[in-house]
């Protein structure tokens, strides 16, 4: 079974969102666009797995709690994966500490597993149509 796939983003927590932002965008000409984020295209060649390219996204949101990011850590990466639901159920048969709740959207299938030091990962199968 595939399991990971690659980057889909990685996001910060800060506790001022908005200057962190500035900061990324003045030092490293990050344009983080008004939903705290960017996504950055593949460059990939045109016999790639993936014709259609993807993104892996970069953002920044303040670190209140109000997002998936529930754990101490500063930041959550965020995994592409091929099978989001067989590998949640490898995971959990492997002993890991897998999350119960998943998500579905437009954006695709989310779920969640914390590693041995206590970060929580993001595991996204993307909708069919990003690959």
């Amino acid at each position: 079974m595939k399991r990971v796939t690659g980057i889909g983003g990685i996001f910060f927590k800060a506790r001022d969102a908005v200057a962190m932002r500035e900061w990324y965008r003045k030092h490293l000409g990050i344009a983080l666009e008004d939903w705290g984020g960017i996504g950055f295209s593949w460059q990939r060649p045109a016999d790639a797995p993936e014709p259609d390219g993807g993104v892996t996204v970069f953002s920044i949101f303040k670190g209140d709690g109000s997002s998936q990011m529930t754990s101490n850590a500063s930041f959550m990466i965020n995994f592409r994966v091929h099978d989001l639901k067989a590998l949640l159920a490898a995971l959990k048969a492997e002993g890991c500490a897998v999350d119960e709740k998943t998500d579905s959207s437009e954006f695709g299938d989310f779920g969640w597993v914390v590693d041995p030091e206590g970060n929580k990962i993001e595991l996204w199968q993307p909708p069919k149509s990003t690959g």
